[in-house]
């Protein structure tokens, strides 16, 4: 190819000859491949770090309870012998309290580790609707689709008022 002298080549970079912008888009208003397999892996971990709550820092598998929420034992019928199990909801949260002694409560988060499903109890075991995923009144995970063990949160028992504080 000859030039004349008042022709010049203009450098128009690596955009002209691919046909894409520095952004990755075809020039005619599409996407190119390499664009779209970057976003699309982007949406993905953003999808996947969504579903775990990582984003916002919260852990969905033990949703936050009011401060100091007490309840009072006897109005709990279930919860008067050991081994009782009174399913309540504070604040939106749904738990499971169980009598794990004369004066000792477990307080533990129905929410199921692995995909979220609210658990329910089934003879002496809590199952996931979901999945399956077994667990023991103490919230252990012991059989079923593996998953991690269910939230319990702190409790503290008045024996004088017959009031459970869980916090």
């Amino acid at each position: 190819m000859s030039l004349n002298s008042s022709e010049r080549l203009e450098c128009r970079g690596c955009t002209a000859a691919t046909g894409y912008d520095v952004a990755g888009f075809a020039q005619d208003g599409g996407i190119g491949r390499r664009t779209f397999l970057v976003q699309s892996g982007i949406m993905a971990a953003i999808a996947a770090l969504n579903a775990c709550g990582s984003l916002a820092g919260a852990d969905v598998t033990a949703p936050n309870v009011p401060a100091n929420s007490t309840i009072t034992i006897s109005n709990y019928p279930s919860l008067a012998n050991v081994g009782g199990v009174a399913m309540i909801n504070l604040g939106g949260a749904q738990l499971a309290v169980v009598r794990s002694g004369t004066s000792d409560f477990i307080a533990l988060s129905r929410v199921c580790p692995h995909q979220g499903g609210i658990v329910n109890l089934l003879h002496n075991d809590f199952v996931c609707p979901r999945h399956g995923a077994t667990y023991d009144l103490a919230g252990q995970w012991i059989g079923g689709q593996r998953a991690g063990n269910l939230h319990q949160y702190t409790t503290s028992y008045d024996a004088t008022s017959g009031t459970l504080t869980i916090s």
